[in-house]
């Protein structure tokens, strides 16, 4: 798979700074805090959300949600984002009430 590294830093890492070495360290190496970090910088940011967070293997996709508290802080759009997340890579329900197909 590619990663667009360039696009990556630009949508997700605007406030720090951040190389593609960090960001293949991070995903190379067994540490939850810095994963948890990247994966959180994704889910906020990404304009191709799906894509960037397939660059995390689907175990790390599973407890990187699993563990994510949504914030009260744009609580609805973080909320939306983590759940399309979860239907998308964890085969979980939708909870999006105006995305569900109604009978």
């Amino acid at each position: 798979m590619m990663i667009d590294y360039e696009r990556i830093k630009k949508d997700c890492f605007w406030d720090i700074s951040m190389s593609k070495s960090n960001i293949d360290d991070i995903l190379l190496q067994d540490k939850p805090q810095q994963k948890a970090f990247l994966y959180q910088k994704i889910l906020l940011n990404s304009t191709q959300l799906f894509k960037d967070i397939s660059i995390f293997s689907i175990e790390d996709i599973s407890k990187l949600t699993e563990d994510f508290k949504v914030p009260r802080f744009n609580h609805d759009y973080i909320f939306r984002r983590k759940n399309l997340v979860e239907v998308y890579f964890l085969d979980k329900p939708l909870l999006i009430d105006e995305l569900k197909w109604v009978a």
